[in-house]
């Protein structure tokens, strides 16, 4: 038999693996779950559908299974039912209406004024020294401790409520505009002082376009934040809104209508958050580049 050679009854030799070699499995293991890789966008929907599925089954399993009284937690059903309720007899629309103009309404308020004062922050450190004290100060207080002031000084009006949304949108937006504008990359601000721009042009064509994409999201992510003064505000003094409705049930022990309150107010967040994205993606394409 020649050297080298295996007889009929003996086992080949196992090859080793190459040092670093990945094996079939880890191989796929690192295709499924590898660090900073998106997934595709047909992925991420069934993915996200996914969750709220088993939610709503968990919830389903606990609150038919008699797990959880119906009193403290009401089933998908139920909570179904009552809100068909709220919007054929109890005017519910008129309350998420104007639950939703008191948001917009506040937010946008704070946008207009936080969006120059941010920008002007970010660029010329003077107006930064003058203004983040007080700012970063601002931003720790509780937006409910104002309520009662509030109501002293403007009633218990939608001019309350809209104050108290700005007041719990209107600091987190100056800070985080000023640090994203204040963080632009330094070789841009060389390269444009390079080819003769001004300290206004600077600002205007270097500093706003590099900062717009990321200004965007924090729009995006405050607006969240302002649903939740908005229900706060409307859980004192209130007559209209999602927060008084939710109220009024807390006092009838309606869980029901409750969830189904909370429900809703997820919902017209989760869509609002859908269009920021979707707007961003238009008007700033060049943001997805580096990622």
């Amino acid at each position: 038999m020649a050297p080298g050679a295996s007889g009929a009854g003996e086992r080949p030799t196992p090859v080793a693996a190459a040092p670093g070699a990945a094996t079939p499995r880890r191989r796929r293991r690192a295709r499924r779950l590898k660090p900073l890789t998106p997934v595709a966008p047909g992925t991420r929907v069934v993915l996200g559908i996914s969750f709220f599925v088993l939610f709503v089954a968990v919830w389903s399993a606990v609150t038919f299974g008699g797990v959880v009284p119906k009193t403290f937690l009401a089933d998908p059903l139920a909570m179904l039912a009552s809100g068909w309720r709220l919007f054929a007899e109890f005017d519910f629309a008129h309350d998420v209406g104007m639950t939703v103009w008191r948001v917009v309404g506040g937010f946008v308020i704070a946008a207009l004024i936080a969006l120059p004062l941010g920008v002007a922050m970010g660029a010329y450190k003077p107006i930064e020294a003058f203004f983040e004290p007080f700012v970063s100060f601002a931003r720790y207080l509780p937006a409910s401790a104002f309520i009662p002031l509030l109501i002293l000084w403007a009633g218990i009006g939608e001019a309350q409520k809209l104050a108290l949304i700005f007041i719990g949108s209107f600091f987190q937006l100056v800070l985080m505009i000023a640090v994203t504008v204040g963080n632009t990359r330094r070789d841009l601000v060389e390269a444009a002082y390079t080819l003769g721009c001004s300290d206004a042009s600077l600002v205007r064509r270097v500093l706003i376009p590099g900062a717009a994409p990321e200004i965007a999201e924090i729009l995006r992510m405050v607006l969240g934040w302002a649903w939740t003064y908005v229900i706060v505000a409307e859980l004192i003094g209130a007559s209209s809104g999602i927060g008084h409705m939710i109220t009024d049930s807390q006092s009838l022990l309606a869980t029901d209508q409750i969830i189904f309150g909370i429900i809703v107010i997820g919902l017209i967040g989760l869509a609002s958050d859908m269009l920021f994205k979707w707007v961003n993606r238009k008007v700033f394409p060049w943001a997805a580049l580096g990622r």
